[in-house]
């Protein structure tokens, strides 16, 4: 019986063919565990990575846009696997992160200290009247100005800017000793 060339059995193996493309795997396995050690650079690495080719070959034998040129396109597939596994493990063996590095969620200690602070706003924003309250978080935390927060509430923009004054005057008042009790 004559060998059937890669694209014949692309072509089989896209139809169902499940021998089709186990003689593909039997073809390719030597070459991609080569070009896999080339560049994970250990044998483990090598076949984990010339397996998770083959399955995304299986996965996308569709996207073969050449039958015939099988191979240079599987083995394209084992050398992108074969790098990201390399990436991936190098990920999980670098170096453990220093304790100065900076993130974007503060330290516990930091975090307590940001709690505390949070709520001795909130007690210190209930010493205020209702509308300065309203006036100082639509303006300082929300970034409204005087005259939209006069419309909103219906007030005249001077009675908003006096309000905002005052406000921000209590609140000093209110939190001038706070961070003596840390």
């Amino acid at each position: 019986m004559k060998e059937l060339s890669d694209g014949e059995l692309v072509v089989l193996a896209r139809s169902g063919d499940r021998d089709a493309f186990s003689e593909l795997v039997r073809r390719y396995q030597r070459p991609a565990y080569s070009v896999a050690l080339s560049v994970a650079g250990n044998h483990q690495d090598a076949e984990d990575a010339a397996q998770e080719a083959f399955l995304t070959a299986l996965q996308r034998l569709d996207d073969c846009r050449n039958p015939a040129k099988f191979g240079g396109w599987f083995l394209a597939i084992v050398r992108n696997r074969s790098r990201n596994l390399v990436r991936r493990e190098s990920l999980r063996s670098g170096d453990p992160i220093p304790e100065t590095a900076h993130t974007k969620e503060p330290s516990p200690a930091k975090a307590a200290q940001l709690s505390a602070l949070r709520s001795r706003l909130e007690e210190a924003l209930q010493t205020l009247t209702e509308v300065q309250r309203q006036i100082v978080l639509l303006h300082d935390l929300e970034g409204w100005k005087h005259d939209e927060i006069a419309e909103r509430l219906g007030l005249p923009s001077g009675t908003v800017r006096s309000h905002l004054h005052f406000a921000r005057k209590a609140l000093r008042v209110e939190l001038a000793d706070w961070g003596d009790h840390e």
